[in-house]
């Protein structure tokens, strides 16, 4: 059995419960308080929000004045806080994640194995959508990729030439010698690391396809740290190949 609609033109009766109550003027509001006098003094966590004005004319008060700008700053901190606390959230999993890193390299007992694990964990752990790890050598092995150290100085030298991680946009020809033609174009800025220690033993990149997700205001410290690792390892499972200098 189903409901049938309503077919009554009478209109049915409105109760109050059907209309939503009416807003309180200002007039009822103070009329309120002044029959109530200890109404914020039972309801004090109201005063927190309140805008009360000391002026007179054109002045105001130096306490109001103060309580704005304590107010202001409070604000601020707080803003200040939560991104200092994110930051450091963000470090603690970086750090985790490289400690990870750096430990899988010491285990590794063969160049494949150190290979495999720099690039495997950049791109599942670290979540990084463009690695290269290029060996420099003029006898190339079978694992990894290796360039002579002069076709490397002729494509990207000045960005390997010191010590320090380069961050930002590079150039077409640079893009492509490290990603290869075909991800170069997909790729917007990177941070690129030589593997110096004794003599350079060849470069790490990464790439992102945001512009603005490494530049030279990024902080590089934990690639850095890998890189110093890889610059160390490699000639143990390299030997005959001798460092570029």
């Amino acid at each position: 059995m189903t409901d049938q609609p309503q077919t009554s033109t009478d209109k049915p009766s409105e109760s109050p419960a059907d209309n939503a109550a009416p807003t309180l003027e200002a007039e009822a509001v103070a009329a309120y308080l002044q029959k109530h006098p200890q109404f914020f003094a039972e309801h004090d966590e109201l005063l927190t929000a309140m805008r009360i004005p000391h002026q007179r004319g054109d002045t105001v008060s130096l306490v109001e004045r103060q309580l704005k700008l304590l107010r202001e700053r409070n604000i601020e901190m707080r803003h200040r806080l939560s991104q200092l606390m994110d930051v450091a959230r963000d470090n603690d999993r970086l750090f985790d994640k490289t400690r990870r890193l750096i430990l899988n390299l010491m285990d590794a007992t063969s160049l494949e194995e150190i290979v495999i694990t720099v690039e495997d964990s950049l791109r599942q752990e670290f979540q990084v959508p463009f690695v290269s790890l290029i060996l420099f050598s003029d006898n190339p092995m079978p694992v990894g990729r290796w360039v002579s150290s002069e076709e490397a100085q002729k494509a990207v030298g000045g960005l390997i030439s010191g010590d320090k991680t380069i961050c930002g946009a590079l150039r077409e020809h640079e893009l492509a010698f490290l990603f290869g033609a075909e991800q170069s174009k997909e790729v917007g800025s990177t941070a690129i690391v030589a593997l110096s220690h004794q003599g350079q033993h060849g470069l790490l990149a990464i790439g992102s396809r945001d512009p603005q997700h490494y530049k030279s205001s990024v902080g590089t410290l934990f690639l850095s740290y890998i890189a110093d690792v890889l610059a160390r390892l490699l000639p143990r499972h390299t030997h005959p190949l001798r460092s570029v200098r």
